[in-house]
């Protein structure tokens, strides 16, 4: 037998086992399920009942043969329904023979009176019992989910959902893109660094320390680069899915820096699967544009900046392609390089040529992951060996490729620079080199003739130098692989300016009382950040991944669940690890303290929600019990106000409630929460978020919601890289909403700050966090805007489904 919830002892170290549901939960379950049936019938037929007592008013002209009629007719009752209205008629009669006699015999006025009230009392229509129990079902993949109309709520039906008054505008984009994106950071004579990450291209002003964004992408930047001109960028987007899976058109957009005003959208419906390098002519200022995008055949395609049409295209190569760019000197020449190639393309009359650089005596690298022109004309590259190569003209050797050869491009030099990838070259304006190295990590000045000047190495912890961006010839910014953006000098050293996390994220809680939120993720770091300075106050490794995270509400300590079983609690300040608990051998996936801090409620996807006692503020944990019900694994759970109950939804589209004041009961009769009030709002099925679905949903759909605290909105994060923002309560379908987008993948959490000021929402695979400044206010509590939006009759509505 399971051991009574309540009863474990206090020892953390108690052995626990991810014992399955016994056959007496399974059958309180189908207990439960059979008396909500039961439940549903005797509303039906008391608002049949209540029905026919107002018909019989109306009606009441007509004989009782006539009335039979149509009463079986309008209502269509059950042959059960009609029994019942037939004996209920027999006694009207019969109270009518009472009041009759009692006319004319006044003497027995005190036996019939009893008599009489007896019976008026079964007559009268069964309004109060229906309004306790009348509910509406959502269907979701086909499963019925029955819901519970709160007591406030008199006339559902005419319940009225509007969008809220309340709006997001982007505040700030944590995070950039250095994983696996190339050239993709550069400096702006505005003293901004643009870099994009997810769907947003990000104008990051370094000394002034603010943000402006542009957001007219639809799907996640993969490329970027910068005119001649310095102001005029151009971007390039992935082709991405719709929710229903149909793909979607990649594109170019060519904008102005300075106004964020979009010049040109180039190649819209022409690139396969998106676009993965582009860039400027130069010696004709910047009139062309060079397109490589992700095909099979990497297509490569040159376009009028102006007019924005397709001026020439060709088929490159089937290997991947890293890098393209113009002839600074002539914009009828053009270098890719990649996946062990470097051709150098001729443009002449529409019509492309390419001749192959030729590796000769030189080991060919597997990967050429950049190059630059110098100023005397050269082309040089850097690859997977650690190399920079230097190619030229040579003339063409007969005696190998016979009579009439032309000249071929080989490598004139070969200058051993990095140990493992060179992954960027960096031109200086004094015709200085810069080269950046994965392995080593070194940043390294090279003289006009490629003699190393002075070198420097970025920390461990932020990766290999992905690119790096000239400030004033003195002062660069490095990208990384590790996802951060570093500002420094060689003789100062490099400091980040821009972090982020390098792998999908899923944990999310902000602070109760301060401008600080806490996010974990796959890539096993734990990271405090500052929504006031927007910067990253600390971070730390874990041995396992963490999936969910909460503040405890006196705010001194945070737990976080890790991906097996195992949560810790740390401390806010010193970031050490104060307990340390394991709960069965399965993820965990939300983990959430009672409103007062007494309890800590940790759900599993061992099917379990394990219920512990706080004390010593957050310090100390002992095990109180284990909530036994759910059949699926725990997504969601709300604390209600008291602190003493818990509503849970599990994989299965569950939504059960737990008194864990009583020994971690599981409630039985739903109907008797509909009224409790919840200390939050998360559970993403529940009366109060029914709206938030779109019909045809399959139950994944939504990632996560979050009730603001001031009770007027909800906000909402899907899995097609959106956020909505609805009103609140949101208790009917098809409920209109405010969308807005900038992530690139799911949305895996969304949560308000202590004050409603801001939203945080996180991406998953875009490895993104948006905060959002919230603006305008609503108007009066919740609950007062429900019951005001319903009708004051005391008429209760039909049983409705969405």
């Amino acid at each position: 037998m399971n051991p009574p919830c309540g009863l474990f002892a206090d020892d953390m170290s108690a052995e626990i086992s991810p014992e399955l549901p016994d056959h007496a939960s399974i059958m309180e379950v189908r207990l439960q399920a059979q008396e909500e049936e039961i439940i549903l019938l005797k509303s039906s037929l008391a608002d049949a009942l209540r029905r026919i007592h107002v018909h019989d008013q109306a009606c009441s002209w007509r004989t009782p043969s006539i009335q039979s009629n149509i009463y079986w007719k309008e209502l269509e009752l059950s042959s059960i329904v009609f029994l019942v209205w037939r004996r209920m008629k027999s006694r009207r009669r019969r109270m009518k023979e009472v009041g009759s006699r009692r006319r004319h015999f006044p003497g027995q006025g005190s036996m019939m009176d009893a008599s009489l009230q007896r019976n008026h009392a079964l007559l009268q229509p069964p309004t109060e019992t229906w309004s306790r129990t009348s509910s509406i079902k959502m269907f979701i993949r086909g499963r019925p989910i029955t819901m519970y109309i709160p007591s406030n709520i008199q006339n559902y039906e005419d319940l009225r959902m509007e969008p809220p008054s309340q709006r997001l505008e982007l505040d700030w984009v944590y995070g950039y893109r250095g994983r696996d994106c190339r050239a993709n950071l550069y400096f702006l004579p505005s003293g901004e660094a643009v870099y994009f990450i997810a769907c947003v291209v990000v104008l990051y002003h370094i000394n002034n320390r603010t943000q402006r964004h542009y957001r007219k992408h639809t799907d996640c930047v993969r490329c970027l680069t910068l005119h001649p001109d310095k102001v005029r960028v151009a971007s390039g987007q992935t082709a991405g899915v719709d929710k229903d899976g149909k793909a979607l058109q990649a594109c170019v957009h060519i904008w102005d820096s300075t106004t964020l005003v979009t010049l040109q959208q180039i190649g819209l419906g022409t690139f396969q699967r998106g676009v993965g390098s582009v860039a400027f002519s130069c010696a004709d200022s910047g009139t062309f544009l060079c397109v490589i995008d992700d095909s099979n055949e990497h297509m490569l395609s040159v376009w009028d900046c102006n007019k924005g049409t397709k001026h020439a295209e060709v088929k490159s190569t089937n290997e991947a392609v890293f890098a393209v760019e113009f002839n600074p000197s002539d914009s009828t020449n053009i270098i890719t390089c990649g996946r062990s190639h470097v051709y150098f393309w001729t443009l002449s009359r529409g019509q492309f040529t390419k001749k192959q650089g030729i590796f000769g005596k030189y080991k060919k690298p597997k990967f050429i992951q950049c190059f630059v022109f110098s100023l005397t004309g050269d082309v040089l590259t850097g690859d997977s060996e650690g190399n920079i190569l230097t190619w030229g003209k040579s003339a063409a050797d007969v005696k190998t490729l016979g009579k009439g050869a032309k000249e071929t491009l080989q490598i004139m030099r070969q200058t051993k620079a990095h140990e493992g990838s060179v992954f960027t070259l960096c031109t200086l304006q004094g015709s200085a080199l810069l080269s950046g190295g994965g392995k080593d990590r070194k940043i390294i000045r090279w003289s006009a003739d490629l003699a190393p000047e002075r070198e420097c190495e970025i920390p461990e912890k932020f990766g290999a130098v992905r690119t790096i961006a000239d400030v004033d010839d003195e002062e660069l910014l490095v990208g990384t692989t590790r996802n951060a953006i570093l500002r420094g000098t060689f003789s100062d050293g490099f400091v980040a300016i821009v972090q982020g996390h390098v792998d999908e994220m899923w944990g999310l809680a902000t602070h109760p009382s301060q401008n600080i939120f806490l996010t974990c993720g796959h890539d096993r770091q734990v990271c405090l950040w500052n929504t006031e300075e927007h910067q990253l106050d600390w971070c730390i490794n874990l041995e396992e991944y963490g999936l969910c995270a909460d503040f405890c509400p006196n705010g001194s300590v945070v737990s976080v669940g890790l991906s097996t079983g195992r949560w810790m609690v740390l401390d806010l300040l010193t970031q050490d690890v104060i307990s340390d608990s394991t709960d069965g051998n399965e993820q965990l996936s939300v983990i959430r303290y009672s409103p007062d801090g007494s309890f800590l409620a940790v759900g599993s996807h061992d099917n379990f929600i394990y219920i512990y006692n706080v004390t010593e503020n957050g310090r100390r944990y002992s095990r109180f019990g284990k909530c036994n019900g759910h059949s699926s694994f725990i997504t969601h759970l709300d604390w209600s106000t008291d602190g003493k109950h818990i509503m849970s939804n599990s994989g299965d589209y569950e939504i059960l409630y737990w008194d864990i004041a009583a020994g971690c009961k599981l409630l039985r009769n739903r109907f008797e929460s509909k009224d409790r009030e919840w200390a939050s709002y998360t559970c993403v099925l529940g009366f109060h978020v029914m709206g938030v679905w779109l019909e045809g949903s399959d139950g994944t759909d939504i990632n996560a919601l979050c009730r603001s605290h001031s009770e007027r909105i909800v906000a909402v994060a899907d899995d097609f890289c959106k956020v909505h923002l609805f009103q609140y309560p949101c208790p009917k379908p098809k409920a209109p909403s405010h969308r807005y987008e900038g992530h690139g993948s799911h949305v895996t959490n969304v949560c308000f700050t202590h004050c409603d000021s801001h939203l945080l929402s996180m991406g998953g695979k875009d490895m993104c966090i948006l905060q959002w400044r919230v603006v305008g206010r609503g108007s009066g509590d919740s609950r007062e805007r429900l019951t005001s939006a319903s009708s004051t009759s005391t008429g209760s509505p039909e049983p409705a489904t969405c």
